[in-house]
């Protein structure tokens, strides 16, 4: 008996989180800003307030402790939402039920401690990445001085990389219509 035997690949991807750890970073580091301005009154010698006006103008996003906490969340949501995800694939459950195997490692338990890793190592560089992404405008005003890029929505990194990602998943679509109905392809 003769069978087609061939590799195939997984499909991990390197910023598997999207653009979710970025939005609930901003959600999170918005939140300490927002809360103190009820309660900030610049003017007053009581002590709430004037914590209040000092957490506002920690968090209101032009000093350096709103861009670094910003990055850290980015990072911590970028692996918690993977690995959720990871998760809830069950790769190596899938892959010993289909007859699938990694070569060199066992099926079950030691393909998922071996999938996990691989995981932690991808994720990194996407995480790195999408935090950076995050804190462009405050980098990008460090170097130029130009504060537009603070306060306009169009010119933040998370914008353009919505825009790309759209851009992105449009092409993949009119690829796939385009090779459905036989067409040669899109892009070549």
């Amino acid at each position: 008996m003769m069978r087609a035997s061939g590799t195939s690949y997984l499909p991990i991807r390197v910023n598997s989180a999207g653009m979710i750890p970025i939005i609930f970073a901003l959600s999170i580091v918005t939140l300490p800003g927002i809360i103190a301005s009820y309660f900030a009154d610049p003017l007053s010698d009581n002590f709430v307030p004037r914590i209040a006006t000092f957490m506002v103008g920690l968090f209101n996003g032009s000093g350096p402790v709103y861009w670094i906490f910003l990055f850290i969340l980015v990072v911590v949501f970028a692996f918690f939402y993977t690995f959720i995800i990871f998760q809830q694939q069950n790769l190596p459950e899938n892959l010993q039920r289909n007859g699938g195997f990694i070569p060199g490692i066992r099926p079950g338990a030691p393909t998922k401690a071996y999938l996990n890793r691989v995981i932690v190592r991808i994720t990194w560089g996407g995480s790195l990445f999408l935090g950076f992404v995050a804190i462009s405008p405050f980098i990008i005003t460090l170097l130029t001085d130009v504060r537009a890029f603070q306060q306009s929505p169009v010119l933040t990194g998370t914008a353009l990389l919505i825009m790309v990602g759209v851009a992105l998943d449009t092409l993949r679509q009119l690829e796939a219509q385009l090779t459905m109905r036989r067409y040669e392809g899109f892009i070549r």
